[in-house]
């Protein structure tokens, strides 16, 4: 599989639902759940110009927000409680829901998709903004 986006290239993007994919090998993610990942994610929007890299939400269950970051990244920080890392951590396998770029994909859709190979959220920023937000 191999998705494009605006001539960027990731073979870990669906071409078509959404599938999971192991956290650790293309990223890392946290998610946040319900309101609290949505403000997550407009203070994320706020504090780097408008497109904080790759963000995906949930619109049933838990509602939860994921944030894609560099792999290896989530792993021995100490993240606020509400926090959930999906990481490959010794002794630890995790998967995230990744969707399509276009296409039925509900209950998952891209609220910022990728935009260049290699590009996601910056770790420190949004370590530091989810403990202002909520601790």
């Amino acid at each position: 599989m191999n998705a494009t986006n605006g001539g960027v290239t990731a073979d870990w993007i669906p071409e078509y639902g959404f599938h999971l994919r192991k956290a650790g090998v293309q990223f890392d993610a946290i998610r946040v759940d319900g309101d609290a990942g949505r403000r997550l994610a407009d203070l994320m929007e706020e504090l780097v110009g408008g497109e904080p890299g790759p963000v995906v939400s949930e619109s049933n269950g838990r509602r939860g927000v994921y944030f894609l970051v560099p792999p290896g990244s989530t792993a021995g920080r100490p993240w606020p409680q509400e926090v959930t890392t999906f990481n490959s951590a010794t002794g630890r396998i995790s998967y995230v829901p990744v969707p399509a770029l276009g296409g039925d994909t509900w209950p998952l859709m891209w609220r910022h998709p990728p935009t260049r190979a290699g590009r996601f959220v910056h770790t420190l920023i949004l370590f530091n903004a989810a403990y202002a937000l909520l601790s």
